[in-house]
């Protein structure tokens, strides 16, 4: 008998582990569905939608502010004065862009870190029946209205602020930005002390549920190597949750920039920018809005439009800013931790 190994090769062993799908092709096949499709068409036409409705308030802005902006005598973007209802017209928003943005910035400044250590303080240092009840007064101020911000601002904080206004004065008044010359502490870092106490809950909450998605297995990687709490906050938490503290203080930013009835009831407005944050005078997109509304003509609200349609733009600048730092850093992302 011949046996003589066979000259035929054995077939190559098969993998048993199915092949992978790509994403494409699971898109495909779950769009064949009803529901599915269905999801897909609200999905994508919500998307759509919300694409039209800015394009068209983008349009109203452009369209009205392009009217009077023909008309005006003055410089539109130097311009130190608002008389919008004169014949013809001399408005700009030098002030309004200045204090607006100082306003802002001085909020971020004093809201983001407080916000962000109050955040950690809920998730990884306090217990359990103490951080219940700091969330849910935090979740409450949130709640508030901003007119019952106003008054309290101008019943309770401005008094309480010239002690404060004071001793600025006396250390640091030879800056010159904290020189005070007196009077009721009506200013733009009052505005901003109050716009920071608004936003505070809002990036706190969204900072405290980036916190809490932490991946555990790297906090007790960490603690098992003997790093102390804060160095698993600095290595694990802070990394992980860097995205959300950006997106929550855009949030924050966004409501600073277009708040307008607490500012209104706070501010001492005029059309001056003073180097000295602590004397009044200033005034900002939304505040001006709300206070010359009600007696404009129709160029004078065309006027105000114009000056929305640059708070617009400037809103889109600010998150199209943000989105731009997470993009361009991979490792901000959570998913990516």
């Amino acid at each position: 008998m011949d046996i003589s190994p066979s000259t035929t090769a054995p077939p190559p062993p098969q993998d048993a582990r199915p092949a992978p799908v790509s994403h494409k092709a699971a898109a495909r096949g779950s769009a064949g569905r009803a529901g599915d499709r269905i999801f897909l068409g609200l999905s994508r036409g919500s998307g759509i939608l919300l694409l039209l409705i800015m394009a068209a308030i983008a349009a109203f802005l452009t369209y009205r502010a392009s009217i009077v902006l023909a008309e005006n005598e003055g410089n539109f973007l130097t311009t130190f004065e608002w008389d919008a209802n004169a014949t013809p017209p001399v408005f700009g928003i030098a002030v309004l862009a200045f204090g607006t943005v100082i306003s802002s910035v001085i909020a971020m400044v004093i809201a983001v870190p407080v916000a962000v250590g109050i955040a950690l303080f809920i998730t990884h240092y306090a217990p359990r029946k103490l951080s219940g009840p700091i969330a849910y007064v935090v979740d409450l101020l949130a709640a508030v209205p901003s007119i019952v911000y106003g008054l309290w601002g101008a019943l309770f904080l401005v008094p309480h602020l010239t002690g404060t206004f004071s001793w600025l004065d006396q250390y640091f008044g030879w800056t010159g930005i904290f020189e005070w010359q007196g009077g009721a502490p009506r200013s733009l870092l009052t505005v901003g002390i109050l716009l920071a106490i608004m936003i505070l809950p809002i990036i706190t909450n969204v900072s405290r549920e980036v916190f809490r998605q932490a991946p555990q297995m790297h906090q007790e990687a960490a603690l098992a190597l003997g790093a102390t709490r804060w160095e698993v906050i600095r290595m694990s938490v802070l990394p992980f949750g860097r995205s959300g503290i950006i997106s929550a203080s855009m949030l924050g930013l966004g409501r600073a920039l277009g708040e307008t009835m607490a500012v209104a009831t706070v501010l001492s407005p005029s059309f001056l920018i003073e180097t000295s944050i602590l004397d009044p005078g200033g005034g900002t997109f939304a505040q001006n809005i709300a206070s010359k509304f009600s007696e404009a003509s129709e160029q004078g609200r065309d006027a105000l439009i114009a000056s929305g349609l640059v708070l617009f733009v400037i809103t889109l600048l600010v998150n199209g800013a943000a989105r731009a730092i997470i993009a361009r850093r991979k490792e901000y992302s959570g998913a990516n931790a």
